[in-house]
């Protein structure tokens, strides 16, 4: 509430962009953590689902382990159109529910006792969501790989994964103790689920083959993914530093060479990101690349790629720098979520910011490891190009809402724009490290991110995550240049925005630190040139 009182810009700002969305009862629902879900904390999920191809659809059984926290006897799970849940029962009796769109109210019979853990079993079925646009919208991909043999994934970020599967599907509650996944699919296919195999199991009367997954860690429900396919699989072990972690790789059996020579960046990308971010978050879990008929994913300890095994994105440099053709930007990007959406998780996804700016900033930090720091802040200087500036990034909280797409570019430079702040190497790879350290296994808000940063570094950042995370304004520094001095100030900023600057006279280097009043500096040396900064997001202006 600070902001409406201390910064009527600010509030002004927001409630503009905020008029412009109407929201219903249904993203309450959806996106809030209400009464009946805040009563119970998730534990263990045990989902076992049978495919059947040729009718794109799915059947199964999850069981839900939880925990009391306080007595309460109505339950909200999630399942989405067309699917649907047929049965609910606990210790063996079925249980009355109401239905509301994508919403399940359970009735509970059993008196919830404060700390008990108790479970609930929930069969379901239906034909989830088809999309042809994975993973910018969420479903299932029911295609054929180049020799005609069924290719199968999911992707359900944003969309949620109760897409296709019952679950508390709000990011603030992972199962504590992770998830267990049975697929159950042809004899001639592989089905890859996240984690590690446990078993394999052949039915012969069925023809047919289930794979057993088990993730021992917290998993955020949009991370949970299944993958079909001909696949041939291989692995290896990396030194990392929490000891041997194991690297599994499944890939279509006619691009197994091409996964070979592709996917020995990996070892570098684990050395790099374990460096600036911390040991790999799931060790337990391993690390496991699987092609998929998409882009990518950041599925948690099974990333899903399918970059077409070249640099680049697609083969492209989003940055214009040349640079961005010097990795794969999906073994790279969405493996850097390990660290920033699935170790560190927001709350909720208004706070997606969290998962996006860190993780696009990746790219830049691995760069920086392999090629070194100008490399690096060619790169993110280049992105800037893709920055739309048109609304805030960070969304309406509540309801289910992301804010802005320049939570990748923008984020990005923001916090390059902070370790420009602090100014030390040093104390910016162990602020990284210790984010991932302190909010291990964690989901997480904005403020606690924010607040962090600002202790850590003993520098306050909070006008500066007000500027770039709330509204679209870029700050201008405004400049005139006399023959031994120079005037200084902010403009199109927030109230108080403390943000220092270096600045390079003569080609020596100083630290200022406007306000949005002019202020003059004198030197004892005729400027012959004044230059700013070019790592800072910031525009500048000469004024007469």
């Amino acid at each position: 509430m600070k902001y409406f009182l201390v910064i009527p810009l600010l509030f002004l700002t927001i409630c503009t962009y905020s008029q412009k969305e109407i929201y219903s009862k249904k993203d309450s629902l959806r996106g809030g953590f209400n009464e009946n879900r805040s009563w119970w904390d998730l534990q263990k999920y045990e989902l076992d689902i049978k495919v059947d191809i040729k009718g794109k659809s799915i059947s199964g059984k999850n069981k839900v382990l939880y925990k009391v926290l306080r007595e309460a006897n109505i339950m909200q799970i999630d399942l989405q159109k067309p699917m649907h849940i047929s049965t609910i029962s606990q210790d063996g009796e079925k249980l009355a529910f109401k239905n509301q769109g994508a919403i399940y109210w359970i009735e509970l019979k059993k008196k919830q006792y404060v700390d008990s853990i108790n479970s609930l079993d929930i069969v379901f079925s239906g034909v989830p969501k088809e999309t042809t646009k994975a993973p910018w919208e969420g479903g299932f991909t029911w295609g054929k790989d180049s020799n005609g043999i069924d290719f199968i994934a999911t992707a359900c970020q944003g969309d949620g994964a109760s897409l296709w599967w019952p679950c508390k599907d709000h990011l603030a509650d992972e199962p504590n103790l992770g998830i267990d996944l049975s697929y159950t699919v042809p004899e001639n296919l592989v089905a890859v689920g996240n984690g590690r195999l446990v078993k394999t199991d052949y039915d012969s009367i069925q023809q047919a083959k289930t794979y057993h997954w088990k993730v021992v860690n917290p998993i955020n429900n949009y991370a949970v993914q299944m993958s079909i396919g001909n696949y041939v699989s291989y692995a290896n072990t990396y030194q990392g530093e929490a000891g041997d972690l194991y690297c599994d790789y499944y890939v279509l059996k006619q691009n197994f060479y091409k996964a070979k020579k592709q996917f020995q960046q990996v070892d570098k990308m684990l050395e790099a990101f374990e460096f600036w971010f911390g040991p790999y978050p799931f060790y337990e879990d391993g690390y496991k690349l699987v092609e998929v008929p998409y882009l990518g994913m950041e599925h948690q300890s099974a990333v899903s790629y399918g970059n077409n095994y070249e640099n680049g994105y697609l083969g492209t440099d989003l940055s214009g720098s040349g640079w961005g053709l010097k990795f794969d930007f999906i073994i790279i990007h969405e493996s850097g979520h390990e660290w920033f959406g699935n170790n560190i998780t927001n709350k909720d996804i208004a706070d997606m910011w969290i998962h996006e700016s860190f993780t696009n900033y990746s790219e830049v930090m691995y760069l920086d490891y392999l090629y070194g720091l100008k490399a690096g802040n060619a790169y993110v200087q280049g992105i800037r190009k893709n920055i739309k500036n048109d609304k805030p990034i960070i969304g309406t909280y509540g309801v289910n809402q992301r804010g802005s797409d320049d939570m990748y570019y923008k984020g990005a430079n923001m916090l390059h724009t902070i370790r420009y702040v602090i100014g030390n190497e040093g104390t910016w790879r162990l602020l990284l490290r210790g984010l991932n350290h302190k909010f291990y296994h964690q989901t997480v808000t904005t403020k606690e991110i924010e607040n962090y940063i600002s202790e850590f570094t003993k520098i306050d950042f909070s006008t500066v995550f007000d500027q770039y995370l709330r509204t679209t304004q870029i700050p201008t520094l405004e400049y005139k240049v006399g023959k031994k001095f120079i005037k200084v100030r902010w403009s199109n900023c927030v109230p108080d925005l403390h943000l220092p600057v270096r600045i390079y006279i003569n080609n020596i280097q100083y630290v200022i630190k406007p306000t949005s009043k002019w202020e003059k500096t004198k030197f004892n040396v005729k400027i012959e040139t004044f230059d700013v900064d070019q790592n800072y997001y910031i525009n500048t202006k000469e004024v007469d």
